[in-house]
């Protein structure tokens, strides 16, 4: 993919020097996005659990990854080709606290910094029937590791809301999920505010699952990869873009 794009901007480039050659106002009339590209490439680490990495659904249907081909398409053609690196450190099943340890045993693979860092974790702390009182803290010290990957920037950060699975087959509808979901996602946004980090909601969506069987995947539990599309559709592309677009 990199060098199709690569022999595409060269075939531009080259087409373009010969244009301008024959008339002086061909790169007045192209549109502004055309001429020039906001980044030449970006560095993306996603932070989080099977929400992130994502179960029964192809790579491409990562919501990371569908966010990173968004961006890129937002991003312009001439003079560079454009790219966004997704690195992913996420696992199904993950807790806070495996989170932090990925995160510590992977470091070696890791940038020392990256242009945008997202985090999305805390069903399995639910899930695993842990205690809230533990999260919050385990929540905090993720987000802040997230920010440091960020060079400290938190306009670099965004925390995306956990998912509400009762609108699943495997939730059967069951209120007290949702309602323990809500305690956990009120963690997580009243901590993303202490540090200025935004917060996106992308939980609504997720509970149109049952009357929309298409948003969940044949293991009747996990996002498809319509509902991650949707997620950066239409709460997520963005927003996004605008905290990368002046980097």
């Amino acid at each position: 993919m990199r060098i199709l794009l690569y022999l595409l901007t060269a075939f531009m480039v080259l087409l373009c020097t010969f244009a301008c050659q024959n008339d002086d106002d061909t790169n007045q009339n192209m549109p502004e996005e055309q001429i020039e590209n906001t980044f030449d490439s970006l560095r993306y680490l996603a932070l989080g659990d099977s929400y992130t990495i994502g179960t029964e659904v192809a790579d491409e249907e990562r919501w990371p990854v569908l966010l990173a081909a968004a961006l890129e398409a937002r991003n312009g053609t001439v003079p560079s080709a454009p790219e966004v690196d997704v690195d992913i450190v996420a696992v199904k099943g993950w807790t806070t606290q495996n989170l932090i340890n990925g995160i510590e045993a992977g470091r070696d693979e890791l940038l020392p910094e990256y242009d945008l860092v997202s985090l999305l974790i805390g069903v399995n702390n639910q899930y695993d029937g842990l205690s809230i009182d533990e999260f919050e803290p385990e929540f905090e010290e993720l987000l802040k590791t997230a920010i440091d990957y960020a060079g400290g920037r938190t306009n670099k950060v965004f925390v995306v809301s956990i998912p509400d699975y009762a609108y699943t087959p495997s939730g059967g509808g069951q209120e007290a999920i949702s309602t323990a979901l809500v305690r956990f996602n009120g963690i997580c946004k009243r901590i993303a505010d202490r540090y200025e980090v935004p917060f996106y909601n992308i939980t609504p969506i997720s509970q149109q699952g049952l009357e929309d069987p298409s948003l969940v995947t044949t293991d009747d539990l996990h996002p498809s990869g319509k509902q991650y599309r949707r997620w950066v559709e239409e709460v997520l592309e963005e927003p996004v873009w605008e905290l990368v677009k002046d980097r």
